[in-house]
């Protein structure tokens, strides 16, 4: 069974880091792509960053373009969200998923769905 288990959300003060990962299981880690969404509070599902598993480039949405990196360890199938300078409207559920990897990038649609990591950002 295809599996994704998101980590490493919690309490931040702005300007602060959290790293985020998304530790995978059940598929062929290198023909896919992982991204990350986030979710605030009564918003719709956000694009935040993706990668592909197999040739490692990135996509960045430009509300965190330079203050998040999207990164992936093959040997660990496991992808990482470093956040920095975080700022109050990074506060949401973020979700990693599974999508394809070819084709358009970024991806414009993931298929499998891990459960959200709350990352909350203080003023």
């Amino acid at each position: 069974d295809v599996q994704l288990q998101a980590s490493g959300g919690g309490l931040a003060q702005a300007g602060g880091s959290l790293r985020l990962s998304c530790a995978s299981s059940g598929f062929t880690f290198d023909d896919y792509a992982i991204g990350w969404f986030r979710q605030a509070p009564g918003n719709e599902r956000t694009y935040v960053a993706a990668t592909r598993m197999g040739s490692g480039i990135t996509y960045h949405a430009d509300s965190v373009k330079g203050r998040f990196t999207i990164s992936r360890d093959n040997a660990k199938n496991t992808v990482y969200l470093q956040m920095n300078n975080l700022k109050p409207e990074d506060t949401g559920v973020y979700y990693c998923a599974i999508g394809p990897g070819s084709g358009d990038f970024p991806p414009p649609r993931f298929d499998y769905w891990g459960q959200g990591t709350l990352v909350t950002v203080s003023s």
